[in-house]
């Protein structure tokens, strides 16, 4: 449940975007679906090493039964208790195949994916708000007849990643932005159940005269090359390497005023803005949706007891969970953790490389060293990222003249107005960012 996007960016679990084998040959989908419908079954009846036994190597060493059974306990605290398959698909994602199996759990649907190398072993799961059945419908502050698409590459060679550009017609060059996604494998929306959060972004700033780039997340994209760098991926390599390429395409980009190009970061893109803009401080201006000031393993604990407590009670099966949590988090905060240290005893079941890199990162307090102009927005319904986050970025950055707060009572982690005390579900509602949200960041990057 990284925040951002991601757990998934915004919700529930994300089982490694890492876990992908490659694929070299037609598969066998009937079969590849069945075993899906039976490797579910075998997590309902709670059959973990049964669940494990189609595992290819890489999967058995990264996720033990005791593992896939603390995954799928959290997946239920989150979204209730399993009641039924729904129905499945498959995908055809680098050559590899994904069996999405649709299930019914008492409060979302929820969107299991297997993947499936070329013997038919598992070799990737996550777990995503179901897809909506309806299509996707732009929000009324979008004015398509304003702007252009244009199809675009970032970066180069083996990482090399599909993006979109969307341009105001105009012969002025425009001011632009580079949308940095949240964690987990986001693709160039940050599409979180029925909603696209980028896409609102890209297509409601640009029909305010700015130009928005956004792209496919590398753990999306390159799933096998990610897994071959498994046990060393930092957020470098999952991030930070990729935003400072798409600013670069940005410089080489006709119809762009490459004096104007701003970065802007949710989630964890928001948590990592300041090591982007240290790495190119010729980035005119930064923006920080729902970003964290506190650490990630913290996060992650604050997260998981506020969904374990929705019900006004923790059960102690739930509280065996959050105890294995916390000693996950203890092991990333002592001076025992090492290179050799293995994933799966570490939150998320991300590498100790990940978590050794960011040990000792306070954001706000790098932020104070930036020179750019910083605009930082924070829903106040956001159980991800909090207030707390929030208060930390405004106390660090109190002495910086060019820097802007805005806070929004009803918004959350989505930038997606709503009601009362959130839960999870809320995410697998359709909704748009608050057209107040593109007004601000319009009036504020216009005047830079």
């Amino acid at each position: 449940m990284k925040c951002g996007s991601t757990g998934l960016a915004a919700l529930i679990i994300v089982v490694s975007s890492m876990l992908v084998a490659e694929r070299a040959q037609a598969l066998d989908s009937n079969m590849n679906i069945s075993g899906a419908q039976e490797f579910i079954t075998l997590l309902s009846e709670q059959k973990y090493r049964e669940a494990t036994a189609g595992f290819d190597s890489t999967m058995k060493a990264a996720m033990s039964p005791e593992k896939l059974a603390e995954t799928w306990q959290m997946l239920q605290s989150q979204a209730g208790l399993f009641k039924r398959q729904m129905g499945t698909r498959t995908e055809e994602s680098g050559g590899y195949e994904i069996v999405i199996v649709t299930s019914e759990f008492e409060n979302a649907a929820i969107d299991i994916k297997v993947v499936y190398n070329t013997e038919g072993r598992i070799s990737g799961l996550w777990f995503a708000p179901a897809q909506a059945a309806t299509q996707y419908e732009s929000p009324s502050y979008v004015n398509a007849k304003v702007f252009r698409k244009t199809e675009v590459t970032v970066g180069e060679g083996d990482w090399a990643l599909p993006g979109t550009l969307t341009v105001p017609w105009g012969d002025k060059p425009a001011p632009v932005v580079v949308l940095v996604h949240g964690s987990g494998p986001n693709d160039r929306n940050e599409s979180i159940g029925p909603n696209k959060v980028f896409r609102d972004l890209a297509e409601g700033l640009s029909s305010n005269g700015i130009a928005v780039l956004r792209y496919d997340k590398r753990t999306l994209t390159h799933r096998n090359k990610i897994m071959a760098i498994a046990e060393s991926l930092t957020v470098k390599e999952e991030t930070i390497d990729d935003a400072l390429a798409a600013v670069d395409l940005l410089r080489k980009t006709r119809g762009i005023d490459t004096s104007r190009i701003f970065v802007l970061g949710h989630s964890l893109g928001g948590t990592l803005i300041p090591r982007i803009a240290k790495e190119d401080p010729s980035i005119a201006g930064l923006i920080i949706m729902a970003g964290m000031a506190r650490p990630l393993e913290d996060v992650v604990v604050e997260q998981v007891t506020y969904i374990l407590s929705l019900n006004g009670t923790i059960s102690p099966a739930e509280q065996q969970q959050l105890d294995s949590l916390k000693a996950q988090v203890a092991l990333v905060k002592s001076q025992s953790l090492s290179k050799s240290t293995p994933a799966d005893q570490l939150p998320l079941g991300l590498p100790a490389s990940y978590w050794l890199d960011l040990r000792g990162y306070e954001p706000a307090r790098m932020a104070v060293s930036l020179t750019q102009p910083l605009l930082i927005l924070q829903g106040e319904r956001d159980y991800q990222v909090t207030k707390d986050d929030f208060q930390t970025w405004k106390n660090e950055l109190a002495k910086r003249s060019n820097v802007e707060f805005k806070l929004y009572p009803k918004l959350n982690h989505l930038f997606i107005e709503g009601e009362g005390k959130i839960t999870p579900d809320e995410y697998n509602a359709s909704g748009h960012v608050a057209e107040s949200v593109i007004k601000d960041i319009t009036e504020w990057i216009m005047g830079q």
